[in-house]
């Protein structure tokens, strides 16, 4: 059945009929000269299914990554890693239908939801900063003060959104590709400590069984992505884990232990670890995850708003980020994390030419049925850690690759340009390279600062500011503002 009322391109209302199959809006055949945008048009059942399931393909590395991360950096229990995944997944699923259907579409103050085919998930961003608060905190008190900081910074998104969508000239695609590269760089010391074993007290941590383990892998990984094609292709990076897991059967390295004791199916229990702690430099550090997850999806629904000939105007980045922030709120409940855009799914709307919100929608709900039951989440966590390592590689090398392809694009010729990202690079390397640099600084500041992604975002911000937006170097002979375009998509 077609649905009564549904927006054009312009953001006003218009009947609907379905698509040619080129993707344009076509009329109706019981009512000429009413058309539906691609974007709202309602598939078959049959074809939402599985084209939302290629959706699910295309992110599910990306949601399940974050929590292996953090849940090994605060030492979870294999069973407690499940519980950490499936909320995830859960989560990314009640984000993705934020996204995808909407709420309070005709209160304009209130307006939650871009209705895009927009893909929202767990953010990579805040996985280097949530690491640097279990450090902090020690493992037991980590996820209670991560949840609290994200809670705030959620809302400080949801509150900021009708501003912050004014703002992004203050964040061009030079802060926003610094800011990514870094993202990469912070992560990939996790994947090569994968590699050796996962944790330094680990039985065969650093052998060459484990290294030779990560290795397998990461070739399995590059293999596939060179051999397969189509929609087996964005599925090579699961496939290597698969393929280095079986390897691992004989020699092993892996513990079938959690599979036997995951639930079946088990609704989310609202602060499984704790109740939320609300601990200022933890809130200070997760705001500016939070900064950097806005602009990121600010640039990905004004690229998407282009491949999908539905402009992402003012209005919908608004109501777009009002999502982020309302997931990103309600995710700590159900024991998940910050949410923010999957620009790997853009690519899949712009290969496949498949532009409904409705198959994001079928998704966002497989992603929620996948979430409730935790069997499915405790096979994930069979990967042993050296396969992990493996993978991990290619999945961080690809984000600081997208930061730097990002940057490529950002105007590096200029002086000043050169100048940003040269400095943030290097302050948001100090951390990496020498992690008890800030120690003998005051607690604030090594929350802070422990972080390469916001230590490296904080410089790269004020560098902009102080090269495009002060004084005399804010024009350009041409009137223009340096670096002050808008940013393009990228990867989260």
């Amino acid at each position: 059945m077609a649905l009564r009322s549904t927006r054009t391109t312009d953001g006003g209302s218009t009947p609907d009929g379905p698509a040619r199959p080129d993707g344009s809006a076509t009329s109706r055949p019981d009512a000429p000269g009413r058309e539906v945008h691609p974007v709202d048009e309602l598939l078959p059942p049959a074809k939402l299914l599985t084209t939302g399931l290629q959706h699910v393909a295309a992110m599910y590395a990306g949601v399940v990554a974050p929590p292996l991360i953090v849940g090994a950096g605060v030492g979870l229990t294999p069973t407690e890693l499940a519980l950490l995944i499936s909320a995830s997944l859960f989560t990314a699923g009640l984000a993705t239908l934020l996204q995808t259907l909407g709420l309070f579409q005709h209160t304009e103050w209130a307006r939650i939801g871009a209705r895009l085919p927009f893909v929202n998930g767990v953010s990579f961003a805040g996985v280097a900063p949530m690491l640097a608060i279990a450090k902090e905190h020690g493992p037991k008190d980590a996820l209670p003060v991560v949840f609290g900081a994200v809670i705030v910074a959620g809302l400080l998104c949801f509150l900021a959104a009708p501003y912050f969508s004014k703002l992004v000239r203050f964040f061009p695609p030079v802060v926003q590709g610094t800011v990514i590269t870094l993202i990469g760089v912070s992560l990939l010391p996790v994947a090569v400590n994968w590699a050796r074993g996962g944790s330094a007290g680990a039985p065969g941590y650093g052998s060459a069984k484990a290294i030779g383990l990560a290795a397998f892998t990461l070739a399995a990984v590059v293999l596939c992505n060179r051999l397969l094609r189509g929609f087996w292709q964005r599925l090579s990076l699961l496939v290597g884990l698969a393929i280095g897991t079986l390897a691992a059967f004989p020699m092993g390295l892996t513990d079938f232990g959690p599979v036997r004791d995951a639930k079946v199916f088990a609704l989310p229990s609202p602060f499984h670890f704790g109740a939320p702690v609300f601990d200022i430099t933890a809130i200070v550090s997760l705001c500016i995850v939070m900064v950097v997850s806005m602009t990121e999806s600010t640039a990905d629904m004004l690229a998407l708003g282009r491949i999908v000939d539905r402009q992402a105007d003012e209005r919908t980045l608004t109501a777009g980020l009002r999502a982020d922030g309302l997931a990103t709120a309600l995710s700590p409940v159900f024991n998940g994390f910050a949410c923010s855009a999957f620009a790997q799914n853009i690519g899949l709307v712009a290969l496949t030419k498949i532009r409904s919100r409705f198959v994001v929608a079928a998704g966002g709900g497989i992603l929620i049925l996948l979430g409730l039951f935790p069997v499915l989440g405790s096979m994930v966590s069979l990967v042993p850690q050296p396969v992990l390592g493996g993978a991990g590689i290619v999945l961080f090398g690809t984000v600081a690759a997208s930061g730097i392809r990002t940057l490529a694009e950002a105007g590096m010729d200029t002086g000043a340009n050169t100048i940003l990202v040269s400095v943030s690079l290097g302050v948001g390397i100090v951390p990496i390279a020498s992690p008890d640099f800030y120690n003998p600084f005051p607690e604030a500041v090594r929350t802070l600062m422990h972080s390469g992604i916001s230590a490296g975002c904080v410089m790269a911000v004020l560098l902009n500011l102080l090269f495009h937006h002060v004084g005399a170097g804010r024009r350009t002979p041409t009137g223009e503002t340096p670096g002050a375009t808008v940013p393009t998509a990228t990867p989260s």
